[in-house]
């Protein structure tokens, strides 16, 4: 009867040790790919993120253009918010490029530490709100494009330092995640 056990663990063991190393050597692997696959990832995030904030740095002189001479010909009732536009070469929105967060967060967003995880979240969200702000501010303009009144011209005035509003907020949370 001993024998026979010391056969079995004869057998056994080594077949054991072969698969707890085909494991540490499979789990080694993985490693390494979520590793590499992080690294192209933020690296990808950093320069959207990059591209993004200098967007925005370049959009927030052409808003603030859009809203000196709207105060500008505020009172002037035979220019209408078509012609300011026509002025200022329309309405510049930047653009947020975020398709690195979007592809790791449906995939492997376990990969990324919690805080990074929560500023681009919270980017996204802050992302969405100045496309519904921009959004709002459009369906707001067209039906209104040949209007001449001061109280159309000083709303989208408004729309557009609420819009201003939220791009520096976002701005500060982009360079926050590009410092780290």
């Amino acid at each position: 009867m001993r024998k026979y056990i010391k056969a079995f663990f004869k057998e056994i063991v080594p077949i054991i040790i072969g698969i707890l190393i085909a494991l540490y050597i499979n789990n080694w692997n993985e490693n390494k790919k979520d590793e590499k696959y992080i690294n192209q990832i933020l690296s990808s995030m950093d320069k959207e993120l990059k591209e993004s904030n200098d967007d925005i740095k370049k959009k927030i002189p052409q808003q603030q253009t859009l809203i000196d001479t709207l105060n500008f010909y505020k009172k002037n009732d035979s220019i209408s918010l078509f012609d300011v536009m026509m002025k200022v070469n329309g309405i510049q929105i930047p653009k947020i490029r975020i398709s690195s967060w979007k592809a790791i967060s449906n995939s492997k967003i376990e990969l990324l530490e919690y805080d990074r995880v929560s500023a681009l979240a919270n980017i996204e969200e802050q992302k969405e709100l100045l496309l519904s702000k921009t959004q709002y501010l459009m369906n707001f303009l067209y039906p209104n494009i040949k209007d001449t009144s001061i109280d159309k011209k000083e709303l989208i005035m408004l729309m557009m330092q609420d819009i201003i509003v939220s791009e520096r907020d976002l701005q500060k949370e982009i360079e926050g995640i590009i410092q780290n």
